[in-house]
């Protein structure tokens, strides 16, 4: 891998360890339940915007990482990252061009589907986790959309022209 392969992959890996730790912050039990997805939002952008480079294999090892770090079901957020970039690479070239509300309505359908997997998996595992434990991540994931777009564009706009 050349030096300059390197210099703009290392902007991605350090956003998505930031995303990892956002997600283990400790956080007060009321509002626990309605910390977003960082790492799903980061690998939605990442998948939308660099298919071929940030694909399925990625979104495994990331969440493989985040089920250790949050000592949840060994795979479960790695098949459901694993679907959810899938989705997102499959649709990739028109998730590019929609307006934002059109985006963030499809930013929460896939949310929605990822919190879906993760339910399913808990579900056959027995682990009994409230609604609002579902959809307060979908919520509160699609009203920070926006801002984690617009920062990590500024993030890929500064790579880019070298700055």
């Amino acid at each position: 891998m050349s030096s300059a392969g390197g210099l703009h992959r290392l902007p991605v890996i350090l956003s998505i360890v930031f995303a990892l730790m956002l997600m283990v912050v400790p956080m007060p039990d009321w509002a626990a339940a309605f910390r977003p997805d960082w790492v799903a939002l980061t690998l939605i952008y990442w998948a939308m915007i660099l298919p071929r480079t940030w694909s399925v294999g990625s979104a495994w090892i990331i969440g493989m990482v985040l089920d250790v770090a949050q000592g949840t079901i060994l795979g479960q957020h790695a098949l459901a990252l694993c679907f959810i970039v899938f989705i997102t690479i499959r649709f990739h070239l028109l998730m590019r061009v929609f307006p934002m509300q059109q985006l963030a309505a499809t930013v929460f359908a896939i949310l929605a589907l990822y919190q879906f997997l993760l339910f399913w998996i808990n579900g056959v595992a027995g682990v009994d986790v409230p609604a609002v434990g579902y959809w307060g991540p979908v919520i509160t994931g699609t009203l920070v959309w926006p801002f984690v777009l617009i920062v990590l564009r500024g993030i890929r706009v500064r790579v880019q022209l070298g700055q």
